[in-house]
């Protein structure tokens, strides 16, 4: 029989995550999310399945009050979208699963679900379609990337590039470019910035402090004229590179085609596995040739509120 059981206690919550979510990629950590539910403070709403007192499922939820919606975990919410990717919830099978879901007592809106091992993924779905850079498929080459383009595209990008690198100088890993990289993004999308919101920006300060203290923080700076043109913070786990933040310049038209290059660049010479740009479709990840992978999403709310009318301000918007 299974037994369903609600968690409320905050250190009893940090358990079941640690024991039931696997530190893949850096969104699975619990300092990770916590990072954001220190200043957000939603309510956590854990529903657990037993069975025989062994867990069977997991889903950790943040009860986010101003939308009486229950999110993922920490629900780092603004503009009707949450943050962070690759979410997961953990279930034996379908009837566990559904288990569960019978004890959402107000509506749900999970989103960024990695594909539920519970369900066919042609049952589940597409909530928004992330986009990855794959150095090993180029033999970490970035020659050989160039080549799945027309020869003219190819000529095009490059010479773009080449043009905003003669003007360019980088700068690597300041802490200091936080502060440019919330007024890039604020500049550029006003109050529809998550940066406009206190809870999310001290909620990234924190994330970054934490990538800094572990060794896993990337943050690179172009500098246009001697003042940044762009600034994207990102992070290496297991030897994968995702680009979390960032924020660009609106007076340096493809200032993101050079710094985007330069993350793939990057890669290649790290010999990383992946660069994770996040969700978003955005011109630049079709013409870069970016191999898509599609997230999931788990609701019942009405269609018409599912997707909320709203400017897409996930931070990797680089025009």
């Amino acid at each position: 029989m299974i037994d369903i059981r609600i968690v409320r206690d905050i250190e009893e919550c940090r358990e079941l995550w640690q024991r039931n979510i696997p530190p893949e990629v850096i969104s699975d950590l619990w300092e990770v999310r916590f990072c954001f539910h220190r200043h957000f403070q939603h309510p956590p709403f854990f529903i657990v399945a037993e069975e025989d007192g062994r867990p069977c499922g997991l889903m950790p939820l943040s009860r986010i009050e101003d939308r009486h919606l229950l999110g993922y975990f920490p629900g780092e919410t603004w503009a009707g979208k949450t943050w962070l990717e690759q979410n997961r919830l953990p279930a034996r099978d379908e009837t566990v699963l559904g288990a569960m879901l019978s004890r959402c007592h107000w509506p749900y809106q999970l989103r960024y679900l990695l594909p539920l091992e519970s369900i066919p993924t042609s049952r589940q779905a597409v909530d928004e379609v992330g986009y990855l850079f794959l150095p090993p498929k180029y033999h970490f080459d970035i020659e050989n990337y160039f080549q799945e383009f027309s020869h003219k595209s190819a000529k095009r990008i490059r010479k773009e590039i080449a043009a905003l690198e003669a003007q360019a100088t980088f700068r690597y890993d300041d802490p200091a470019d936080f502060e440019h990289l919330v007024n890039l993004n604020v500049s550029r999308f006003g109050d529809n910035s998550y940066y406009f919101d206190a809870r999310f920006r001290e909620g990234f300060r924190d994330l970054m402090n934490l990538l800094r203290d572990r060794g896993w923080l990337r943050i690179t700076t172009v500098l246009m004229n001697g003042e940044p043109a762009a600034v994207d913070l990102g992070c290496i786990y297991r030897g994968a590179y995702t680009v979390l933040a960032g924020g660009t310049h609106g007076g340096y038209p493809g200032v993101a085609k050079l710094i985007n290059h330069r993350h793939m660049e990057f890669a290649c010479q790290e010999k990383l596995s992946q660069v994770d740009f996040l969700c978003g479709d955005f011109s630049w990840k079709s013409l870069f040739h970016l191999a898509p992978r599609p997230l999931y999403l788990m609701s019942n709310l009405p269609s018409r509120e599912v997707r909320p009318e709203e400017v897409d301000i996930r931070s990797t918007a680089h025009a």
